[in-house]
Formats: structure tokens, C-alpha cells, sequence
């Protein structure tokens, strides 16, 4: 969860806004506080000379947390100032919107006095001399929306504030539009844009002075870097942002130890985030760890209790997990007193599907279904509440505004453009006497053009030639894949219709001449048809659509090697198997490379001698996982080596033991291997044994 969700916490980062106008003001609290309580104020109008004073009277009585009494002041004193100037209208509305907004949270006052503000800055010429006050207003708008959920609304007015900011202000500003902007992307599940952003901002703060307010902005941009990769699977990137953060806390906690409190709650809430990596890797005891560590600090008063709310959630998960039913039961009743001070709706949601889960184990389905009913409609709740912050996604909407902001830049390019035309037109004599000499050139030349114009009609002609056999071609292989598979689809019954019969006049009691005869029809049946099928196959291999998926590819290769282990067995031999340390998905079609693994396997056991041993090994990078199928077989000749991957090879020989050979498989292997933008290749001795690789992109 996001350090932001505490209110205090809020209230550091908020405080820039708040009082960026005070180091530009005198000291004089005395004098404008008596000024407060005179009469003669009404008696008459003052210049704008002693307004900032007023103002920073109004900065100190904030700093002291006195906001109604500040803004009763700034309001009652300003009506007494006439020809105040742009700088000291902006701080005025500026007082009064953060009162409104960060104290009253009455945002429809608040969006008036943003208003107020922008409308401050009506001339090219103001937006360019105030700069850094023109930049406030886009936040002063943005954060309202933001706080409305108008997230398009918001990031409009966050990413044209950055665009200014990007032209005249420190680095510290276009970390808290960054910040921002990574928030909006966070909650429209954009969590790759979120992490950029994020990290955008910790690289912007690297020039701030380090007051507390932007030491805990650092930590939680790093804490919130850590989140979005968690919420996309990359769990590497993740904890490494959660290390880098508590390792920064410790390096800045002797230089802010009169914050303890903050410094401790701060960690606790990274330690409920390591957790969930630990989680999502069974690492159950890591994860109780830093789970029970992280509850005890945000249960103390004043800390982040509903942060610690989650994490006692997670806990109840692991207990589930790990059958600990007293221990889940106990903790959820404990979970349950304390939604009477903390509030958070996925919590209660949570809650209660963790409670119908105990009852199912506990053998009570009718309590169970209570908990159920109350799990659904909550989540139902959420769920609509959640559809209509998604629908107004913002992805079209970051389009238009870089749309917009080229078009701007193109406009101002344009108007360069005219005046440079204007100077052409100063010079447009002397180009005549160049198109002259052009014009004598041309003469020269049409000859030449014709001859041209010539040749690109004959070439163009050859195009359309080649486009026509071209087609004719395409039209002739589907025919012929058509013809393919109506052939073997009508031969394919017939021939299964054969084997099956054979089968059972096998088992009466014929002479064993006889059975031997049957016999042999059956292997012959067999045989046509699995050379049917690879017909098949290779008929539709051109025009199958792929399904691909993410597969865990260590999975896969054991679901193959177990499925022809009998197959082995029959010949005495072993498949010995070592898989990738780490898991690794690949978005692939689960049944084709499924059958090229199953092939390579396969041909290995064919033309292996008994009792030997077929490796098989996956290896793997960044970039690509190999997988290669080793034997120690009869080898492939030299004069073979180039037609084994073509259709209807004649480099087929038997197996070891007699088995037949289509000369199939391998072109069928290829051709799924490359519609994978993969590669397929082998190394054979010439004294026996073949290694076949296949490379899969990651």
C-alpha cells in the first residue's frame, strides 16, 4: 500500500504547496496582528506596499495550525487593499484554496479559488514573466480532479504543468508532477507508466535539499517504484526498489532521528510489501516474518492501523495456507474489533471471504454460505465502484495532450517558417535566374525522362506479371493443401475402420499363421495412419492461427518426458531430464511445441539402441530458452544432413528396432518452431549419436 494513505503523512507533501510564498515575506507578525484589530482599517484603503506583511502573518498563523483564524484574517484585511499586484492576488486565492481543499475538503470552494488562480495568468505575457506561479495553478486545478477521481481531467492539467515546469523550475517541481501522474497511472492499473513515472521522480529529487518532507517523498517514490513492478509480476525489479528504500531510510534516519515514529512506519509498511513477494514464492516463513514485523509497528496508536489491517489479512492467508486453523480464526476475530476504528472496504471484503474459507474447512458449508453471500455483494460493490474510475482510462488521453503539445510546437515553428518565407521573398529575383538555368536543363533532359518513362512502364508491366503468377501460385498450394487434406481425411476412417477390425479378429482363435497376417494389416493400418495425420498437420500448418499462451516451460518438458517413459521402457532405455532452476513462462502454443518436444523425444527412442540413455536439458538467458534432446543412436550421415527438415524427405531410415519412418516429423518440428520467430538445428557424429536444439525467444 502507498505511504500517501496516512493523513499525516499527506500533510508534509502538501505543505510545499502551502507555504512556497513564505521566505519571500518580512518577519513583522507583531505589527500585522495589531493592524488585525484596528479600527482605522475601515476608515480607509491601503496600497498594496504593506500587503505582505499581512501574508506573512497569515504564513505563521498556519504554521501554527490556526487555519479558520488565518483565513478570517486574509479575507476581512484584503477587501481593505486596493491595486494589489498579480504576485499577491495569487498568494490571497493560494491561502484560501488550501484551506478549502487540504482542511475543509470542500472541493467545489476549492476549484473556485484554482480558478481564481489560472485566471490570474490571461496574457502570453504574464504566463511568461510568472512562470513558476503560472506552474502552482496546474497543481492547485489537478489535485482537485485527482481527488474527484477525474483522472483525465487531471493528468491534463499535471502533464501541461510539467511541460511548463520543464522550462523554468528546479528539479523538486517536476518530481511532484511526476508523483502525480505515476498515482493516476497506478490507479488505472498502467502500473509499467506508473513505474516510470515513479522513477522519474526519484531521479528529479536528486537535486532537492533534503528537508523531512522530501526524504519521505524519496522513500515512497521508491516504495511506490517497487509496487507497480510487483503488480506486473516482475518481483526481481520490485524488491529491489523495496531494499533500495529501507536501505535509504537507514541512511538518512540518524540526520531525521526526531522522527522516529514516522521513520518506523515507514519501514513497516515496505516490510508488508517484501511480504507479498515472499507470498507469491511459497516462502511462507519469510513472509510471517516480515508480516508480524510490520504489524506490530502500524498498530500502535498514531501509526498506519489500516496498513496493518492488510497485513493482518495476509498473515490470516498464510495460516490458511498452512492449515493453522486456530491461529487464521483467532486473527480475524481480532481483524473484526478493529474495523470499528479503521475503515477500509477491501479489508471487510477480504475478511469476510477468509471467514466462509474457515468454515468450509471447519465442515460447516451453512455458515460458510453467510459469509459468502456478504464476500459477494461487497465485492460486487467495489467492483462497479472500480469500472467507472477504469473506464476513464487515460491511456487516449496522454495520446492527445503529446499530440497537442507537438502541435503547439509546431504551431510556433510555423510562425518561424512565415518569416523565413518573408526573407525568401527578398532573394525570390535571384532564384529566377537559377529556375532559368533549370529550364535550360529541362530541355536537355525530357529526352532522357521519356527514355525513362519508358522502361518504368516495362518494368511496372513485369510487376503486374509477377503479382499475377504470384497469385496464381498461392491459389495452386491451397488447392493442392485442400486436395491433402480431403484425401487423407476420407482415407483416415476407412484405415481406422481396418485397424480396428484386425484387432478383433486378432483375438479369436485363428491359426497363427493367420494372426500373424492380421497382424501385420494392423501394424500397416497403424502406420498409414499416423502418415495421415502428419499429412494433416503439414496441410495445416500454413494456415493454422496460433493459440498462444504463457506456459511454464519447465512444466511442459516434464509433461512430455513422462508421457513417453513407457515408450522408452519397451527398449530398456532411460530419459534423464535437467530443467531450468528458475520457472520461466514463455507465451507460446502449449500443444505444438508440446509435440515438437514429443517428436524430438520420440525419434530419439526410435533410433537409440536398447537399455541406452536420451538427455534432455533446457538452458536459458535473458533473451532465449534452448532446450536440447541428446542420444546416442545410430547418428545422421553426412549425405542426409541437408533434406532431414524438408517435406516428404527420402533421408528416412528405420529404428533400431525395426520402426517405420514417414520423414515427416522433423518439417512439421520446423515449421512450428519458426511460426514462433524460433530456430530448430542439430549436431550428429558420423559414429552414432544426434543432439537436436530448439531455440524459443523469452
Amino acid at each position: 500500500m502507498f505511504l500517501t494513505k496516512s493523513k499525516n503523512a499527506l500533510k508534509y507533501f502538501t505543505g510545499a504547496l502551502l507555504v512556497s510564498f513564505k521566505f519571500v515575506l518580512g518577519l513583522l507578525v507583531t505589527a500585522s496582528l495589531f493592524l488585525s484589530s484596528c479600527s482605522k482599517l475601515s476608515d480607509k484603503l491601503h496600497s498594496s506596499a504593506s500587503y505582505d506583511r499581512v501574508i506573512d502573518s497569515v504564513n505563521h498563523m498556519v504554521e501554527a495550525r490556526k487555519d479558520d483564524a488565518a483565513v478570517h484574517y486574509i479575507d476581512s484585511t484584503t477587501r481593505h487593499y486596493k491595486n494589489l499586484n498579480l504576485i499577491q492576488k495569487f498568494h490571497y486565492y493560494s491561502v484560501d484554496y488550501n484551506y478549502y481543499f487540504h482542511i475543509k475538503n470542500d472541493n467545489t470552494k476549492a476549484m473556485l479559488y484554482a480558478d481564481s488562480v489560472m485566471d490570474l495568468f490571461d496574457t502570453p505575457e504574464k504566463k511568461e514573466k510568472y512562470m513558476p506561479n503560472y506552474d502552482q495553478a496546474f497543481f492547485l486545478k489537478g489535485d482537485v480532479f485527482f481527488s474527484e477521481n477525474k483522472y483525465n481531467q487531471a493528468y491534463q492539467y499535471f502533464y501541461q504543468g510539467k511541460v511548463i515546469a520543464n522550462k523554468s523550475i528546479a528539479d523538486c517541481t517536476l518530481s511532484d508532477f511526476s508523483y502525480r501522474m505515476g498515482m493516476i497511472m497506478y490507479k488505472q492499473e498502467h502500473y509499467k507508466l506508473a513505474a516510470q513515472n515513479f522513477k522519474d521522480g526519484i531521479t528529479e529529487t536528486a537535486n532537492c535539499d533534503l528537508t523531512f518532507g522530501n526524504f519521505l517523498r524519496i522513500q515512497e517514490l521508491m516504495n511506490n517504484t517497487g509496487l507497480s513492478y510487483s503488480k506486473i509480476n516482475e518481483t526481481d525489479s520490485a524488491m529491489l526498489y523495496y531494499t533500495k528504500a529501507l536501505h535509504y531510510i537507514d541512511q538518512k534516519s540518524e540526520q531525521f532521528k526526531d522522527h522516529k515514529q514516522w521513520l518506523d512506519v515507514a519501514r513497516a509498511v515496505i516490510y508488508g510489501n517484501q511480504a507479498n513477494i515472499y507470498i507469491r514464492k511459497n516462502a511462507v516463513t519469510p513472509a510471517k516474518k516480515l508480516l508480524k514485523q510490520s504489524i506490530a509497528v502500524n498498530l500502535r496508536k498514531g501509526n498506519d492501523n489500516s496498513d496493518a489491517v492488510l497485513s493482518e489479512l495476509k498473515l490470516v492467508h498464510l495460516y490458511y495456507q498452512t492449515n493453522a486453523a486456530d491461529s487464521m480464526v483467532n486473527l480475524l476475530q481480532v481483524v473484526h474489533r478493529q474495523f470499528d476504528t479503521v475503515k477500509n472496504q477491501d479489508a471487510v471484503v477480504d475478511w469476510n471471504y477468509m471467514m466462509a474459507n474457515y468454515f468450509i474447512k471447519k465442515g460447516n458449508p451453512q455458515q460458510a454460505i453467510s459469509y459468502f453471500l456478504t464476500y459477494d455483494a461487497l465485492k460486487d460493490s467495489i467492483a462497479n465502484k472500480n469500472k467507472i474510475l477504469k473506464d476513464a482510462d487515460i491511456a487516449q488521453q496522454i495520446k492527445k495532450l503529446e499530440k497537442d503539445y507537438e502541435f503547439d510546437a509546431l504551431k510556433k515553428d510555423n510562425k518561424l517558417q512565415h518569416t523565413y518565407i518573408r526573407l525568401g521573398a527578398i532573394i525570390g529575383t535571384m532564384l529566377l535566374i537559377i529556375i532559368f538555368l533549370v529550364l535550360l536543363t529541362w530541355r536537355k533532359s525530357r529526352k532522357n525522362i521519356k527514355i525513362l518513362g519508358s522502361l518504368n512502364n516495362q518494368i511496372n508491366e513485369q510487376n503486374n506479371n509477377l503479382e499475377h503468377a504470384l497469385d496464381e501460385l498461392k491459389l495452386r498450394d491451397e488447392e493442392k493443401n485442400r486436395i491433402l487434406r480431403t484425401v487423407a481425411h476420407d482415407l483416415r476412417n476407412p484405415i481406422g475402420g481396418i485397424a480396428s477390425l484386425t484387432q478383433a479378429m486378432a483375438n479369436d482363435d485363428d491359426t497363427d499363421e493367420q494372426k500373424e497376417m492380421l497382424n501385420i494389416i494392423q501394424e500397416t493400418s497403424h502406420n498409414s495412419l499416423e502418415l495421415i495425420n502428419e499429412i494433416l498437420e503439414v496441410a495445416n500448418n500454413g494456415s493454422t492461427v496460433l493459440n498462444k499462451e504463457l506456459v511454464e516451460i519447465n512444466s511442459l518438458i516434464n509433461h512430455s518426458v513422462e508421457l513417453l517413459r513407457f515408450k522408452a521402457a519397451e527398449k530398456k532405455q532411460k530419459i534423464m531430464v535437467q530443467l531450468l532452476k528458475t520457472p520461466c513462462e514463455l507465451l507460446i502454443s502449449q500443444e505444438k511445441i508440446w509435440r515438437v518436444i514429443s517428436n524430438l523425444i520420440s525419434n530419439a527412442i526410435k533410433f537409440s539402441e536398447e537399455e541406452s540413455i536420451i538427455g534432455l536439458k533446457i538452458t536459458g538467458n535473458d533473451n532465449e530458452v534452448v532446450i536440447s534432446v541428446k542420444d546416442t543412436g545410430i547418428g545422421i550421415p553426412e549425405s542426409m544432413k541437408d533434406k532431414v527438415f524438408n517435406i516428404f524427405t527420402d533421408a528416412k531410415r528405420l529404428g533400431t528396432g525395426g520402426e517405420k519412418s514417414f520423414g515427416l516429423g522433423l518439417s512439421i518440428c520446423k515449421q512450428i518452431i519458426e511460426n514462433h520467430n524460433g530456430k530448430i538445428w542439430f549436431e550428429s557424429n558420423p559414429k552414432g549419436g544426434t543432439t537436436f536444439y530448439v531455440s524459443l525467444p523469452v
